[in-house]
């Protein structure tokens, strides 16, 4: 129902309502509503189709009634119902639910005539079954729709197709992806999904189709959006309505905990505009001049992967890669068994941080030799047995820059470690938490490449990179990992528009907030940044000072509050539109 009423049922509601009371436009209407035609090219068992064939009956009711009001008796062939479920079209990969929705059509055409029987007072059936659906079987990426439904008959395309990231398609699926997109450059990053959003955009050329598909909301974040909308801004397709960011739910046992965006579109350029926000179970609805990829209320803009930032801040890289295989990396309890056997290896261990060990405060070591003499090397068994370990690993590999490196086996494979204390954003975060735990590292630890590093980051970068305003921008662009947030520099860091020409009262005062949240956290003794930042555990002390700071950080924007945060991000990427303008 999210999908359908923005997508048709509320524009013909709306359309019932102004012409209920005169006979002839209402007649008119009428025959409209049998003109209409449905298709879900990705259509399953056809619930799509079968809700949409129940409202479009119960709204017939509706308009059958205004035409006949009074409770007059319907006699002769007045009364007729002239929606029927000819007016649906889909394709499904496997027969037997191709069967089930063919069936299921005909079930909710028989309960509606049920209905119509028990509202008006008079029997009505359809029999014998003179119509049926058209449900093809067939792979919709290798079919050509008109096949199914000659475009300039269709009026509506919707549904639910099958997401499947890169990393899980089947050769299958990689054929009909390289079959769909094979033209477009880069397109291997893209989920098996994008594939019906350009069969869609091909198909509806030069028609008024509108589309609505629900789709994970990858498509809406990360790395996927400046490929996929930008070529279908180029096929000239604008966004119509959108909903944000939602759990899917259903009824099912052992239902995918995973999140949705619903995303309507078409050529045709609507002067009003719907952006659906759910939040808390509670649903708000905006009219807006328009909807970028993000599904914000802004111009069409896409952010591209960027190498430096867009505005005058520390530049932002990864960790240290081990590429090791693990031999250079230790436990407490595998450390202490190794200095047993080795103790003079002791000077050569450095506590070592991933993601996971700085958000869950897990203890982890590595040997860091970058410093160690070859005649000292040699001094410590041990040590090189590891490095013989690591040299062999290397030399396994596939890739040919991972063999090169069992050249230089004692080192990490790609080394950053900073030379002063950096910020550190762990690049994967649960989505349950209000902020990315982030935190202050001297350089004596090593920060994998699990993690982002801002080297030469002071205390006001920290309170912006820490902020609701920069949780919000990055909600909303970040790339996700199952339902967590995956950072990126190239996306979310070097895209952000940070505050221009901030006085040195307002930096000051983030500055003081910031040192507050430090403060706040370490007053909690043994507890890990998780147990800080869980939502139902976070100590109120904390919460308050992150509420402090982000009043800051506000302020370094605009005086006047921002109200929500969809209101912050039209500010965001209005101002990041300033700031690239120009730009090719």
């Amino acid at each position: 129902m999210k999908v359908l009423r923005p997508l048709f049922l509320d524009e013909l509601r709306s359309e019932f309502g102004k012409c209920k009371s005169n006979k002839n436009k209402l007649q008119e209407f009428h025959k409209k509503l049998s003109t209409q035609t449905f298709f879900d090219p990705a259509c399953g068992c056809g619930n799509f189709l079968v809700l949409a064939y129940r409202e479009l009956r119960l709204l017939e009711m509706d308009v059958l009634e205004a035409l006949f009001k009074g409770g007059q008796k319907f006699l002769g062939t007045d009364f007729v119902s002239q929606v029927d479920v000819d007016q649906f079209y889909g394709i499904e990969i496997i027969e037997f639910p191709v069967r089930i929705a063919e069936t299921a059509l005909w079930l909710m055409d028989h309960q509606m005539n049920v209905l119509t029987s028990e509202r008006f007072g008079r029997y009505y059936v359809r029999l014998p079954l003179n119509k049926s659906a058209k449900i093809v079987y067939g792979n919709a990426l290798r079919i050509d729709w008109n096949d199914v439904l000659p475009k300039e008959n269709c009026a509506y395309i919707l549904g639910n197709p099958p997401y499947v990231g890169k990393q899980f398609q089947t050769p299958e699926q990689k054929d009909d992806m390289a079959l769909v997109l094979g033209n477009i450059k880069g397109s291997g990053i893209l989920d098996y999904v994008a594939c019906w959003y350009f069969k869609a955009a091909e198909y509806m050329q030069d028609t008024q189709v509108h589309v609505g598909f629900v789709s994970t909301n990858s498509v809406v974040q990360g790395e996927q959006i400046g490929l996929l909308w930008s070529e279908l801004f180029k096929q000239g397709i604008k966004i119509n309505f959108g909903y944000t960011a939602f759990v899917w739910t259903s009824e099912a046992k052992g239902k995918a905990h995973v999140h949705c965006v619903i995303i309507g579109f078409s050529l045709c350029e609507k002067s009003e505009k719907r952006l659906f926000v759910e939040q808390d179970a509670n649903i708000t609805v905006r009219s807006v001049r328009n909807i970028n990829p993000y599904l914000v209320a802004s111009n069409d803009v896409v952010l591209l992967s960027r190498s430096k930032p867009i505005c005058s801040v520390p530049e932002i890289v990864f960790g240290s890669m081990p590429n090791d295989g693990g031999y250079l990396l230790f436990s407490d309890k595998e450390r202490k068994e190794f200095l047993k056997q080795e103790p003079e290896a002791r000077k050569w261990f450095r506590p070592f941080l991933g993601a996971e060990e700085f958000i869950n405060g897990i203890s982890r070591w590595c040997l860091w030799l970058i410093d160690i003499s070859p005649s000292e090397l040699r001094t410590l068994p041990e040590v090189m047995r590891r490095i013989e370990l690591v040299k062999h690993h290397r030399l396994q590999s596939k890739r040919e820059t991972t063999r090169k490196l069992a050249q230089t086996p004692s080192v990490f494979g790609e080394i950053r470690q900073p030379k002063k204390t950096s910020v550190l954003i762990p690049s994967v975060s649960s989505s349950r938490r209000d902020y990315i735990p982030m935190g202050f590292i001297p350089p004596k630890i090593i920060v994998s490449n699990l993690c982002l590093i801002v080297p030469n980051a002071t205390l006001f970068h920290f309170g912006v990179l820490t902020s609701r305003i920069h949780m919000d921008w990055t909600r909303h662009v970040c790339g996700r990992l199952g339902i967590g947030y995956r950072y990126s520099a190239q996306v979310v860091y070097n895209n952000f528009p940070w505050p221009i020409d901030v006085t040195e009262s307002k930096k000051n005062k983030v500055i003081e907030k910031a040192q507050t949240v430090l403060n706040v956290r370490k007053t909690f003794e043994g507890c890990t940044l998780a147990d800080l930042y869980d939502p139902l555990s976070m100590p109120s002390a904390l919460a308050k000072a992150h509420r402090e700071l982000d009043k800051a950080v506000d302020r370094c924007y605009r005086f006047k509050a921002f109200k929500d945060n969809q209101e912050r991000l039209e500010f965001l990427f209005e101002l990041y539109e300033k700031m690239t303008a120009g730009e090719k």
